[in-house]
């Protein structure tokens, strides 16, 4: 499965693996922490976790193939030498950090931003499927959920709906941030990060 992936900072106790974004000023920003960008892959086929059909009229079907990616994403995992892993993804990638972590105990802190919890049949898997990771960060745009597709309209009250749920068993907030889907993603996800931060590891926070 083609993918590439980029390590920045090495050598730090903590790993972030950085789903879909390439690198960005995200090691200057945090130097105390590893991160592990993987990102050129097809999205609708990597990060789905079962087909779907599409949700624009002009857009292809998700394919669902998330558990091959993740396989791929764990081998990736293997090579980086650290104590503690997160993830991180926006949009279908932030999806795709939650169902890692429902699929493995390999991650001990998640920030899905602007996550694409509107997914058909996630919310249902969510109920019966936990996340392992102990600390979950959620967010949204507080415009996102006002978009004309019935399906994404969902956005927001399943972002709200799935912290709740995951907050009986583990730490978990969700925010809003103002402005729509595509807002400035790598300071939504930055934030995330800040969040994780104080909850996993107080001393670091940038």
């Amino acid at each position: 499965m083609l993918m590439k992936h980029t390590v920045q900072n090495p050598g730090n106790s903590t790993a972030v693996f950085l789903i879909g974004h390439e690198p960005a000023g995200y090691a200057d920003r945090f130097p105390g922490l590893t991160f592990v960008c993987i990102y050129d892959f097809d999205w609708n086929s990597c990060l789905s976790p079962w087909p779907a059909e599409r949700v624009f009229r002009k857009g292809e079907d998700f394919s669902g193939n998330a558990d091959a990616f993740l396989a791929e994403v764990q081998n990736v995992i293997a090579e980086t030498e650290c104590r503690e892993r997160w993830i991180a993804g926006y949009s279908l990638a932030g999806l795709f950090a939650l169902y890692a972590c429902q699929k493995t105990d390999l991650f001990r802190a998640c920030a899905s931003v602007s996550g694409s919890l509107w997914y058909p049949g996630w919310m249902d898997y969510l109920k019966e499927n936990p996340v392992h990771a102990g600390a979950v960060y959620l967010s949204v745009g507080d415009k996102e959920k006002n978009t004309k597709n019935p399906v994404m309209a969902k956005v927001e009250e399943n972002t709200g709906a799935a912290a709740e749920i995951i907050g009986a068993y583990a730490e978990s907030v969700f925010e809003l941030n103002p402005g729509g889907h595509f807002g400035p993603s790598d300071e939504r996800i930055m934030k995330g990060l800040r969040w994780l931060m104080q909850v996993r590891n107080p001393e670091q926070t940038t």
